[in-house]
């Protein structure tokens, strides 16, 4: 199977699922408990990698209101944020590291069409050459941006407790213990990964995902 398999339709979605739980029967667990996940959906491009950046390490409510700041001050695209002076993007609310994560990002020309076309270890090897951005926010993009669905962000801390519960660990599973643990789960990595956002939600009473 193609790496690049798209979860872009609630139609596939359950496809996906009744897969999975075949290879997974635990899973159905989840769906007795939550039903069915929503299709999540982002667009791909400039705009959500520097949203991801402005959202690391501070609350949804600061996040916001940076980008606001940003949006208002016609700060979003990469053209204006490599023209954008320090001062300029620090009245805005970004942080020394976050300007020169943002002006990375922007001096990074991607091309996103063609990120679409790439495999899936491609994308998350171009995008964490990208100073700031992780293998998290590299793989939360190919997920939810790109679509794809054999993507297991591992080091996610709602995933680990997510599996944690299901799975009866005594103590949660390291990000390479749930990464390979994960791997009997392919090629369908991703509706795993929302099934237990969706598992960890329903056991803590909170959102398991950004």
């Amino acid at each position: 199977m193609t790496d690049k398999i798209l979860i872009e339709t609630d139609e596939i979605l359950v496809q996906a699922i009744d897969a999975l739980t075949l290879l997974e029967p635990r899973f159905a667990r989840v769906i007795e408990h939550t039903g069915l996940p929503k299709l999540r959906s982002r667009p791909d491009g400039f705009k959500t990698l520097l949203q991801a950046i402005i959202s690391q390490q501070v609350s949804v409510a600061a996040a916001n209101a940076i980008w606001s700041r940003l949006d208002v001050e016609n700060l979003t695209d990469p053209n204006k944020i490599l023209k954008a002076t320090e001062d300029r993007l620090k009245k805005a609310g970004l942080s020394r590291q976050k300007i020169r994560y943002s002006k990375a990002l922007a001096a990074a020309n991607l091309d996103y069409v063609d990120l679409r076309q790439k495999s899936d270890d491609e994308v998350i090897n171009i995008l964490t050459e990208v100073p700031g951005i992780g293998v998290w926010t590299a793989e939360i993009y190919a997920m939810f941006s790109l679509k794809r669905a054999d993507i297991f962000a591992a080091g996610d801390l709602a995933l680990k407790e997510g599996a944690r519960l299901l799975f009866s660990f005594e103590e949660r599973p390291t990000e390479a213990e749930l990464r390979n643990l994960s791997k009997k789960w392919s090629p369908w990595r991703s509706v795993g990964a929302l099934l237990l956002w969706n598992y960890y939600g329903f056991k803590k009473n909170r959102e398991g995902v950004v």
